[in-house]
């Protein structure tokens, strides 16, 4: 078989040569990184955990101590557009050194120290909310596990839930016949409401899986109470006692304001009469110290029974 070698065709007579075709490659530009040498990035620092406690701390502070700061500026302004009728804080500052310098002095069943008053307000509502804290939690428990029982009470609770706790303080006066077993009424019956609603709402959000592995396992109700229901329970239970010292605190105070007798509230209502502003502004700030010792109390115990995820 005859093969051909394909050529390629003549150009015609007085055409100039073809010149091959060279591939060009473009010229590099020179770049900014070429002539600058770049330094190697530095690893960064860590910082040492003191600094960093340090920086947790500052961040932690400095904003409450701006709102007290500026609490202040708003007070010594008050004070000085009402013409010092309202005392100012450097006054008052004075006057709280002096009070508190003797705090617990007696000069007479109606002349006693700070100290005293303040004593005296946080016994009558550890007893009232003791006894509340005694009916209420039981009752949100039953409430909460029963549905008969939580068809039977919600109209109540819900009927007297929102009477005002002052309200309550002359059946008080003529139940008990005394002043003081009036105002620790007064204090239960104000603190048990969030107890019992509270309870009471945690036990139904109990997940209905763990009754169901109860029931199989055919646990009885004391075993079904202590170790399902209050470890499920708790974290609802510890915001109704939050709630109900709270209100508590707010309650006595204005109880002894009627009630008479040796309290705080007694004491800001006797300063009152005695026109002293500064002693009810120094009493103002006591009653808040000791609310927010109390919330900071209950908030340290909380966290010690609950869960991780309950802190939060």
């Amino acid at each position: 078989m005859n093969t051909q070698t394909l050529l390629p065709a003549a150009a015609p007579p007085g055409a100039r040569p073809a010149r091959p075709v060279e591939s060009v490659e473009p010229a590099a530009e020179p770049t900014l990184s070429a002539a600058i040498p770049v330094a190697a990035p530095s690893s960064p620092r860590t910082p040492s955990p003191l600094s960093a406690k340090a920086g947790q701390w500052v961040q932690a502070a400095v904003p409450p101590l701006l709102g007290l700061a500026l609490l202040v500026l708003a007070w010594a302004g008050i004070s000085m557009a009402t013409s010092g009728s309202i005392p100012g804080p450097a006054a008052t500052f004075d006057q709280a050194v002096e009070l508190f310098s003797d705090p617990f002095y007696r000069n007479g069943p109606n002349d006693q120290g700070v100290g005293w008053n303040v004593l005296a307000s946080l016994e009558r509502v550890a007893i009232g909310f003791g006894l509340a804290a005694t009916v209420g939690i039981p009752a949100g428990f039953l409430i909460g596990r029963f549905r008969f029982l939580s068809k039977m009470f919600n109209p109540i609770i819900s009927l007297l839930k929102p009477v005002s706790p002052l309200a309550w303080l002359p059946i008080g006066l003529l139940v008990f016949k005394g002043a003081n077993p009036a105002a620790i009424w007064t204090i239960f019956i104000c603190s048990i409401w969030p107890m019992v609603i509270n309870t009471a709402i945690g036990v139904q959000r109990v997940p209905q899986d763990y009754m169901n592995v109860a029931r199989v396992l055919n646990l009885s109700e004391w075993k079904i109470a202590t170790k399902i229901l209050l470890p499920s329970v708790l974290p609802y239970m510890l915001t109704g006692v939050r709630l109900a010292v709270g209100t508590a605190w707010l309650v006595i105070v204005a109880a002894e304001m009627l009630t008479g007798g040796v309290g705080i509230g007694f004491w800001v209502w006797d300063e009152w009469n005695n026109l002293n502003v500064m002693n009810i502004i120094i009493a103002i700030g006591v009653i808040g110290v000791v609310g927010l010792g109390l919330e900071l109390l209950l908030v340290q115990i909380a966290k010690a029974f609950t869960y991780e995820e309950v802190k939060s």
